[in-house]
């Protein structure tokens, strides 16, 4: 027998449970305790699994080359020969380790240090983001950084002034069209037709002629057709939509990977990726020749509808969530994640006034008077009427509880009705213009929460789509 250690006869020959290899007793108790390992196999071995072998004891014979003094001495020297070489070859592989030990370490520390100075950047650049200002060439106070206002070009400046003259000025006289819903009838609205679209986990509606588009986070885009209540045509936009739009014979979608793109007659005919990051809203200009879309990179820029091109951008100092058009054009609204809502110049791009909300916005309407717009936060069950000719606590001109967490909103032409939706589906606000008072006139439960709501034509109809991607349409039966 030898040991499996030493490869010597064992004095004390014990035998492992575990490998059942052979072991000298106190070789093998030694390396139990400090390695707790089988050598051979490398399984758990404690004390207890050696076993005793009892045999004879052996006296081993001394070799013959041992027993004269020059044997003896040439050993020795063969010994110390091997032992100088192996403390040799230690020493050279210690050089070798520390060798590498201090490149790796150096290289360790070179990454720390490009990681330290990056990150550094980073948060510098984060920091000036945050802190950049819209100026009009003035440089602005303390550390902020100053950035210049872009303004449309003339061509389109002029636009928005024509389209403002031309607005504003028949919009006090603009009665409310004939056929138009009443309050009596929208009272009656109920759920009349639902119906399941081929859209996962949609996020936006948009209307237009007597088409609704919806959108969702698979890319997935569903044309229905409110009179028929079918799907009449589907588009696959290959990104997680975010918000939508109808102006025309053009479907305008925005991303959540910062592209912008339109469709015309079922064609994609423009794609833009400006935002470096999610586009978080898009609105049309009432001439219809210009489209606003804003970001979570603190921007909004202008788009050119007849030429599709990029015409400016602006950088704000908080990321926006949602936008809208003033309704004659000459101002643009925009919510941001720090609970101000922002109104610019149209043509120019300066901020003209803000409004505090004390929470992220989530959607701004105006209506069509001109004078209001209609905002809410993300997570309210309130939207706050704010009257745009006045500033600070007095401009909050109504404050209107609807029980839920609001999602979406929309203002009728009339400027009478306020659609609001949410987790428990949709209301209907009415503002008395006689007796200068609001009250809810309609509440409707939709299947599932609501993501977006809007008006068809006359208000004759409410439409809205849940979450799931199915369309109620909201209509009283006696009309």
């Amino acid at each position: 027998m030898l040991c499996a250690i030493s490869g010597e006869p064992p004095q004390e020959p014990v035998v492992s449970k575990v490998s059942g290899a052979v072991f000298e007793k106190r070789l093998i108790e030694k390396y139990v305790e400090e390695n707790g390992k089988d050598p051979v196999t490398g399984e758990d071995l404690s004390p207890e699994d050696l076993i005793v072998v009892k045999s004879s004891r052996i006296v081993r014979p001394r070799p013959p080359s041992l027993t004269s003094i020059p044997a003896l001495l040439i050993t020795f020297q063969n010994e110390w020969d091997a032992l100088a070489l192996e403390t040799y070859n230690l020493r050279e592989q210690l050089t070798r380790t520390r060798e590498e030990l201090a490149t790796a370490l150096y290289q360790h520390d070179a990454a720390v240090r490009v990681i330290a100075r990056l990150t550094k950047e980073r948060d510098e650049a984060r920091d000036a983001l945050s802190k950049v200002t819209v100026s009009a060439g003035s440089a602005s106070s303390g550390d902020a950084m100053a950035v210049d206002t872009e303004g449309l070009p003339e061509e389109l400046a002029a636009k928005v002034d024509e389209t403002k003259a031309k607005l504003s000025e028949s919009r006090k006289k603009r009665p409310v069209p004939k056929g138009w819903a009443t309050a009596e009838d929208i009272s009656a609205f109920e759920v009349g037709t639902s119906n399941p679209l081929p859209v996962s986990q949609a996020t936006s509606l948009t209307i237009g002629g007597g088409y609704a588009a919806v959108a969702g986070l698979e890319g997935d885009v569903a044309i229905y057709s409110i009179e028929s209540d079918k799907v009449e045509r589907s588009l696959k936009i290959d990104e997680p939509v975010t918000g939508s739009t109808w102006v025309g014979s053009k479907v305008i979608f925005a991303t959540a990977k910062g592209s912008v793109k339109i469709f015309d007659s079922g064609s994609e005919v423009a794609s833009f990726l400006d935002h470096a990051g999610p586009v978080t809203g898009l609105s049309v200009h009432p001439s219809s020749e210009i489209l606003a879309t804003v970001g979570s990179d603190k921007s909004f820029i202008f788009y050119d509808l007849v030429n599709l091109q990029r015409v400016t951008r602006v950088f704000t100092n908080s990321a926006l969530t949602t936008c809208a058009f003033h309704p004659d054009g000459h101002i643009f609204a925009a919510g941001t994640s720090s609970g101000e809502i922002k109104l610019f110049m149209t043509t120019t791009g300066e901020e003209a006034v803000s409004f505090e909300l004390g929470a992220p916005v989530q959607a701004i309407e105006f209506s069509e008077n001109g004078f209001w717009f209609a905002a809410t936060a993300k997570g309210q069950t309130t939207v706050t009427i704010f009257d745009v000719r006045k500033q600070g606590d007095k401009a909050r001109a109504k404050v209107l509880d609807v029980g839920s967490a609001v999602q979406s909103l929309a203002w009728d032409y009339s400027q009478q009705f306020l659609a609001t939706a949410g987790a428990d589906g949709v209301t209907v606000q009415h503002y008395n213009k006689g007796a200068k008072s609001w009250s809810e006139i309609a509440r409707a439960g939709v299947n599932g929460a609501v993501e977006d709501v809007k008006w068809s034509d006359g208000a004759s109809k409410l439409l809205a789509v849940n979450r799931e991607g199915v369309v109620s349409v909201l209509f009283s039966r006696a009309q």
